[in-house]
């Protein structure tokens, strides 16, 4: 590309004059070159991708089916602005049934285009310069990025296995909670697949409050748990008076493309969000959020999902304790966080070392072509994904099956 004067031009936010120079890889860049490569190396061994983020199913018909109608009705053709009373009634009445929280549809909800989009809008509400956000590490950066964007900062807290991935917040320098204005939280989480407990939200609430930190809490996979009902920040006692809870359609309905959710919770909050959000979007398309009240009108859809999630969970638990790595079924989610393994020992005696988990990871791909995702953030893990492709229950088994064949062929050390 050709130098010019817009070179020049660009915000320091982004990187200013050095925009488009950095010749860093993002790693899930990384990854991608890694599964081109192997699959034009290896054109006839399938590639298992057990590091896909999103479900690996279309969306329940009824849902489709009411996009359908509801794209055709002239009234919803115009610009959704924060949108109507159907999704907000939707809402609020799946927030009593599965959550068990009540909120009133009026004043304590509002859509949102997908929880990455609430993310990004949510820090231009609450952070001046200088102001620090808390962040937990490994994570989705979303909220954090855009607060940089602010002149604020990102003070992380670390996700450790031994506090089950929680974060501390018993530790936090003085110097940065005087500064700390939010707190984003993620349960049950990404990457790490640990579920929260209700005395660690009841920690949350009350290091709120005497902190004077409003909370976020990421709820993209709500009801995607093994056991239990959904454990929702905001039926903790005191949480709706700090903070706020983002709901997706996306992992919880097979809705990733279609980009809706909501925002609910504190009601001076949710005010601030769609004063913002008026300002950023024209609301999603007016179809699809009534398409989506639709999914949430019907929660057994998640449940039926969440089933094959544990089913397949189950399986690849089992096929990764045999290969000797130091696997846990999680609560929730569709992610399975593992510690990365050192070194493998093939049959003829050869030993590859990994530096890192990305170096496993890459290996992994290139030497046994099983996709994955590396996070050494916090020690080194992996994590493996439940939304590997499958035409049914017999075709989980075997792809789980070769799986372990192809992990058998090793002996790895930690």
């Amino acid at each position: 590309m050709q130098e010019s004067y817009i070179q020049d031009l660009f915000a320091e936010r982004i990187g200013g004059k050095r925009y488009g120079k950095d010749t860093a890889i993002y790693k899930f860049e990384k990854i991608k070159r890694a599964k081109r490569a192997a699959k034009e190396a290896n054109p006839n061994t399938e590639l298992f991708d057990l590091g896909v983020g999103e479900p690996d199913a279309m969306a329940a018909s009824g849902i489709i089916e009411t996009l359908y109608a509801e794209a055709k009705k002239p009234d919803n053709r115009g610009y959704a602005d924060n949108g109507d009373a159907v999704l907000k009634k939707a809402a609020a009445e799946y927030m009593r049934k599965v959550c068990g929280v009540a909120i009133d549809a009026e004043t304590q909800v509002v859509h949102s285009i997908g929880s990455k989009a609430a993310l990004s809008i949510l820090p231009a509400a609450l952070i001046n310069p200088g102001d620090v956000v808390l962040m937990t590490v490994p994570g989705y950066p979303v909220f954090g990025t855009h607060a940089k964007y602010y002149d604020g900062a990102v003070h992380n807290l670390q996700l450790r296995e031994e506090n089950n991935f929680l974060p501390d917040l018993k530790n936090i320098p003085a110097d940065v909670l005087a500064k700390a204005k939010v707190l984003v939280i993620n349960y049950p989480n990404n990457p790490t697949g640990a579920s929260a407990t209700p005395e660690f939200f009841a920690e949350v609430v009350e290091f709120a409050k005497k902190n004077k930190i409003v909370v976020i809490h990421d709820f993209a996979y709500a009801a995607l748990v093994f056991e239990g009902k959904p454990l929702s920040f905001l039926a903790t006692p005191g949480a709706m008076e700090v903070g706020v809870e983002l709901h997706s359609t996306s992992k919880n309905f097979n809705m990733t493309g279609w980009r809706c959710g909501f925002v609910a919770g504190n009601e001076l909050l949710v005010k601030a969000y769609s004063d913002v959000k008026d300002n950023t979007d024209s609301g999603q398309f007016l179809a699809i959020q009534h398409a989506s009240a639709y999914a949430f009108d019907h929660p057994e859809i998640t449940a039926a999902i969440a089933q094959k999630y544990s089913r397949r969970m189950d399986l690849l638990v089992d096929t990764l304790k045999k290969a000797g790595f130091k696997a846990k079924k999680p609560r929730g989610s569709f992610f399975l966080y593992v510690a990365a393994p050192k070194s493998a020992k093939s049959a003829d005696g050869k030993t590859t070392e990994f530096a890192s988990a990305e170096a496993f990871s890459q290996w992994m791909i290139t030497e046994n072509l099983i996709s994955t995702v590396p996070w050494d953030d916090v020690g080194a893990y992996v994590r493996f994904s439940v939304t590997f492709a499958a035409k049914d229950v017999e075709d989980e088994k075997r792809v789980v099956t070769e799986l372990g064949k192809r992990l058998g062929r090793f002996t790895f050390q930690w």
